[in-house]
This record gives structure tokens, sequence and C-alpha cells, in this order.
């Protein structure tokens, strides 16, 4: 299914924003979600969690903020392993979608919501919480995209976050990518079934590269797919040749309503 989205409904679009050096979470995330080049005002690509300053810009302005100024209802539907927002408020380290989160705490889903299957773990299965929540089931990666689907019917925007293939990139361990791969491509072959049949236009894209080349631990320059499938797929691709396009492409959807 994954081959068939990229092949068909798909255009690469540049992560690296004119800044030297290899594209990284932070810097790539905060540009996605805000349409601001912030490699180019952190002056660098930043890994990892957002400093101080870029988190400055993520609460500033971010694409939950602006869809909420709309009027739409948004949801970030992987789960936090906490018992409501205010436990995340305290962190001295936060994801950029974390930071976005808060902006917007109403949008934010919690280990009760997962229990209650009203949420998603952020490698689907929940196999990587088991040590922590023995009594949450594991669930097929198609189970997860009934969830999803389930979320997305009860919203007008809904975000979700996979980074499990990011982790197995770095972890330049073959089977491990291939593993990953297969589970998220199953979740999606589900999951656009779902969205076909109502209606609801799917996208998908990534702050940077990297399972592409199992041959580096690290990040690559490659640009990075942005694919969109579903009835607005054709309006909102040729909008976008970077991360900094993301943003102002999904406004631009909702504003033509």
């Amino acid at each position: 299914m994954l081959c068939s989205l990229i092949q068909n409904h798909c255009r690469p679009i540049d992560a690296c924003l004119g800044v030297p050096g290899i594209p990284q979470s932070a810097t790539g995330q905060a540009t996605m979600f805000t349409g601001r080049n912030c490699s180019q005002a952190m002056g660098k690509h930043c890994e990892g969690f957002p400093s101080p300053a870029l988190r400055a810009i993520i609460e500033q302005d971010n694409l939950f903020l602006q869809l909420k100024a709309r009027g739409k209802k948004v949801r970030f539907a992987d789960a936090y392993l906490v018992d409501s927002p205010k436990d995340l408020v305290d962190r001295r380290f936060k994801s950029v979608t974390t930071v976005m989160a808060l902006t917007t705490p109403e949008v934010i889903l919690t280990v009760e919501d997962l229990f209650e299957d009203r949420a998603l773990m952020q490698d689907l299965t929940r196999e990587t919480i088991q040590d922590r929540y023995p009594d949450v089931r594991i669930i097929p990666p198609q189970r997860a995209a009934e969830h999803l689907f389930a979320i997305a019917g009860e919203n007008d925007f809904t975000l979700y976050e996979f980074f499990q293939t990011d982790v197995s990139g770095h972890s330049m361990d073959y089977a491990r990518a291939c593993a990953v791969l297969k589970t998220y491509d199953r979740f999606l072959a589900a999951l656009t079934r779902f969205t076909r049949a109502a209606g609801i236009t799917l996208c998908i894209t990534s702050d940077h590269g990297n399972i592409e080349s199992m041959n580096e631990r690290g990040h690559t320059v490659n640009p990075v797919p942005f694919i969109a499938y579903g009835p607005k797929e054709a309006a909102i691709r040729e909008r976008i040749a970077s991360l900094c396009d993301v943003t102002p492409a999904m406004l631009a959807a909702f504003d033509s309503l």
C-alpha cells in the first residue's frame, strides 16, 4: 500500500530548507507545523527537543492554533502516558508536537483514552509499553487504523505521529526496519480504505529522511515524500514544495471549504 501511495499520490519535497547540514527533527517539525523556516531562524538544523527559542516560535503560532482560530475541531491522536495534560507542562524535555499540543490542550489524549480505544500509541500496536502497562492489550495495526478513523470522524483535523520508522532507521537494523514498514503498510492499507469510503483526505509526510538509507545511522538530505490521498489531494499537493508549505497548504484546504 505504501508503495502505491508513493507512486500515485506523492510529491517529493525539500527538508533541507536552504541550510547547510543534515535535517533534524526539532527544526524540521517546527517548520512543518508553523510554516516558518525554523532552520533559518535558528541558523542551523536542531535535533531532538526544541530549545526555548524554538519553543517560542511554536507557541506563538502553529497549525493547531490557526485551525482553532478558524473554529475547527482538532485532535492529536497519540496518547500521552499521563493522567491529564497538566502533567506535561512541567516536563523539562518536550517534543515539537507536545509544545504545539499544549497551546491547545483540549486536543490532548491520555492513558485513559488509550485504555478506552480513543487514542493511538506511537508504535500502533502498543507493544512498546507492555512493560509499563501490561493491562493495555496489544492490537494489530489494522485495529489501530480503525481507532484513528473513528477519531478523525469526530474532528475536522486529526494529527497522528508515527516515528518507529525513524527509530529503526537509526538502528541500522535492516530486519527491524522491514518489520516496522510491514506494520505501517498494514495500517495504511486499512486506513486508506476507510478514508476513501468516507471522503476524507489523508496526508502523510516526514520532517527528514532516514529509513530509506540503512547504510548510515543518521538522517539523510534526501527530499521527503508528501503524500495526499483523497478529495483534496491535488489542490494540497500542488501547494507544497518544502516543509515550509505544509501548514499553509493545510490551512488553505480548510479556507476553501
